[in-house]
């Protein structure tokens, strides 16, 4: 695996899963990077997939595989733990920028991440608000286009 990071949100770790617009340039970046993102990733990702799961544009048995799938992909991810100072951040962002909840956790997760690092890593999204308030708080963003 890569030993250069980049922190990636929910919207490109969903890619790796899912085929949709822009999942090739995301396949591409996970390859080439370790991957960071915020504790509420998998969660958030799950949360993805059974609405597709919902709506059949998933089959069952592809919503296990992909799960499972998930599940070992996990060990080699390092998550970045949703604590004070990241909901402090988030909390400042939602006030800043008016950033969804969950958007605004990844921002400053990354922010966190960097700041205790001392690691300046890409900010991989392709959710549009959340790339200018990325922009808007220094991040080296990465914009994977097709959300």
């Amino acid at each position: 695996m890569a030993a250069v990071r980049a922190y990636f949100d929910t919207s490109v770790l969903v890619k790796r899963y899912v085929k949709e617009p822009g999942s090739a340039r995301a396949a591409g970046l996970l390859r080439r990077y370790r991957i960071v993102s915020s504790a509420i990733a998998p969660l958030e990702a799950t949360s993805a997939f059974r609405r597709r799961r919902a709506l059949e544009e998933i089959a069952a048995s592809d919503y296990a595989a992909i799960l499972a799938r998930m599940r070992r992909d996990r060990d080699y991810w390092e998550l970045v733990e949703v604590g004070g100072l990241v909901l402090d951040r988030a909390e400042e962002l939602v006030r800043g920028t008016g950033l969804r909840t969950l958007d605004a956790i990844h921002v400053a997760s990354a922010l966190i991440f960097q700041g205790a690092s001392g690691i300046s890593v890409p900010f991989v999204t392709a959710d549009a608000a959340q790339r200018e308030a990325a922009d808007q708080a220094n991040l080296d963003v990465v914009w994977i286009a097709g959300d």
